[in-house]
Formats: C-alpha cells, structure tokens, sequence
C-alpha cells in the first residue's frame, strides 16, 4: 500500500489559495490552474518519498514484476470496413419479343448456353397459316404482274395497270417479310454466354415483354460492390488494394479498387465502390463478402495496443523501462507520445517512441516513473 505525505507548506499554499480565490468567480480559470500546479508538485513529492521509504536502510524494498515488448518496425494498415456482394458483370433476365404461349422451353437450371442458342419456342400458328397464305397470294401477283409487264413491253394496256400489278406485288413481299420477322420473334434466344439461372416458366404459359422467361449469368467475369460511408470520400481512391473476405467460404483473396462512384447517394450518404474478382466456381452472385480497403499503410510502423497509452494533464504517454546493469531489472520512465492512426486496438505512434525502446505492456498500472522492476 501506497503512502502518501503532503508537506505543511504545500498544504497552507493550498489553503491560502482557495480562501483567496474563493467568492471571486472572475477568477475561476486562475485558481484551477493553480490547483493543477499544486497537485503536479504533490505527486511529484509523494513519487519521491515513496522511492525514498522504498530503499531507506531496514525497509522492505518491493520490486513489481512487469512485461516488457521491444519498439521494433513493421507494417501498419488501416482498413475501410464495408460490407459487399458479389455480382456478376452479365446477369441478363431473358424475356421474349413479344405475348404468347410457350410451346417449348429447352433448356433447365444449370445449363451453359452460347450466344444466340434457342432457347424456347411460342405458339406461332396462326402466323404460320397467315404466312401461306400470303405466299399464295403473292403467286397470282407475282403471275398478273408478269403478265401485264408483258403487255406493257408490247405497249398493250394502260400504264395505271401495269403500276397496280407491279405494286400489288411489292406489297404482298414486304408483307411476307414483315410476318417471317414476327415469327422469327416467337423463338426466344440466348442473349449472351453464360450459365441459366432460375428458369420461372413452363411450356403452356403465357409469356409477355418484360416478363422473364430465366436469368443467364456469366460467372467468368465477376466483382464485388459496396456501399462507402461519405466521411471516407477523399481518402478511398481507384486503385487501392482491397481485402475480400467470404464469411460463408472462410476465404480472402487480394484485389484492387476498380470503380469509385463521382456521386453520392441522398438517402444514406454512401457511394459506390467495385473490386474485380477472379473467376472461382465456388462464387456465386449475391454471396456477402466483407471488403476491406487499405486507404493508409506505413511498412516502418512502431505501433503499440492501444490500452498501454496513459492521459494526464501534460498529454498522452506512455511508460518504457531503461534496462539497468542489474539481470532482469529496469527503470520506468514516462515518455510523451502522439498517435497517428488506430486499427482493431493498434496504435501508431508516429513521435516519442524508438525502434529499441522497451514499453511496459504489463503491470503498467501499478508503476511510477523513476521505480526499479523487474521483467
């Protein structure tokens, strides 16, 4: 047990001063720097007598055992924490042209079609019987313009004739064309390369514009998305190394920061950022994945846990032992330092400490600078 002794004329200094300081509340600021003063001498004094009691001839002499880690280099990261997902480059929903009903759907989930594969087939029927007959019709055109081209080389007939025959022909072609491309649009093709997902219909229902026949992804081109909070605008650039990590897989892969959105969303003031991922069978999109983005990275780092920093009125300290000549015993010395970035309980001291130094990482509470311990 630690005991402390107050010297006569520091206690009356402190007496006369709060008697002569008190009822005048301009004098506030003074009078608690002066209390701040008088109690930084007090504990200079009690460290004092305290070390003094602690050797004198006939006292016990108590040394603390501490923990000591050597200040040696090494790299310091700071991370962006985000939580993303993968997506695919290509994920097209598939959907048909035009209504109609499904007479064929050729292909199931998992299946890998190339660009253009048909896959399936709506009711044209009806087009078909419209597309004979005007095929029909456009003989006996095709027949009566020959006919009157004929007559009209010979300079037999009236022109108007010959324009109506030629016309009538010309019509019905174009109508033929125009039907063939209708019923080119009930076949329903691949629009991309890519693998099927969730195939929604069945031959027999109806299918319309804007209604997903199925979804072809393309898992060989894959990346993640994110969301940025707004207070990390300037310090996440393209370009920078990011961290994936898949909770579901337990597995991290390196990449790099692809795209950083120019705008900000209004609803919860994020931005957009992107990372490329390499292509792995065992991805799949949706899939969470927890996204760290180095935006510092120091490889001459002295960094230190964040616990082993002190406060006091002079600032931020920390304790560090001066081996002495003795085996397996220090001196404690208070040194000031000022931190530069923190990550999961990790400190960079960026002044005040040296590669070398000794920080008491244990047993820190209990020591006072100036003290003997042992480690």
């Amino acid at each position: 047990m630690k005991h402390t002794t107050r010297t006569p004329f520091a206690l009356l200094a402190l007496a006369l001063l709060l008697a002569a300081c008190g009822g005048q509340p301009q004098d506030k600021a003074a009078q608690l720097t002066a209390l701040k003063d008088q109690k930084a001498d007090l504990e200079a004094q009690i460290a004092q007598l305290e070390k003094e009691l602690s050797t004198a001839e006939g006292a016990p002499r108590r040394i603390r055992t501490v923990g000591l880690t050597e200040m040696k280099p090494e790299t310091f990261r700071h991370f962006v924490d985000l939580q993303g997902r993968v997506e695919a480059e290509d994920n097209v929903p598939v959907t048909a042209k035009m209504p109609g009903v499904l007479t064929r759907v050729l292909v199931k989930n998992g299946n890998y079609v190339k660009k253009g594969q048909l896959l399936a087939q709506l009711d044209d029927d009806v087009m078909l019987k419209g597309l004979s007959e005007l095929e029909l019709q456009l003989k006996t055109a095709e027949d009566i313009y020959t006919r009157q081209k004929g007559l009209w080389d010979q300079k037999i007939g009236t022109e108007i004739q010959f324009i109506q025959a030629k016309s009538n022909k010309e019509a019905l072609e174009q109508r033929i064309a125009t039907t063939k491309e209708q019923l080119q649009q009930t076949k329903i093709f691949a629009p991309i390369s890519g693998t099927v997902d969730m195939v929604m219909l069945k031959a027999g229902q109806a299918i319309a514009p804007g209604v997903p026949l199925c979804n072809i992804i393309n898992l060989g081109d894959l990346k993640i998305a994110g969301q940025v909070p707004e207070a990390y605008a300037a310090k996440v650039r393209q370009g920078y190394p990011v961290q994936v990590y898949f909770p579901d897989l337990d597995k991290s892969v390196n990449s790099k920061v692809t795209y950083v959105s120019k705008s900000i969303n209004p609803v919860n003031r994020t931005f957009a950022v992107e990372c490329s991922l390499p292509a792995n069978p065992e991805y799949r999109a949706n899939m969470i994945a927890v996204m760290k983005i180095i935006d510092y990275q120091n490889p001459q780092a002295l960094v230190v846990p964040v616990n082993l920093i002190q406060t006091s009125e002079a600032g931020e300290f920390v304790l560090v032992a001066d081996k002495s000549g003795a085996e397996n015993q220090a001196t404690v010395r208070r040194v000031d330092v000022v931190q530069g970035n923190n990550y999961n309980g990790m400190v960079e001291i960026t002044k005040g400490l040296k590669a070398g130094d000794w920080v008491v990482s244990t047993g820190f509470q209990d020591v006072n600078q100036g003290e003997t311990v042992a480690f």
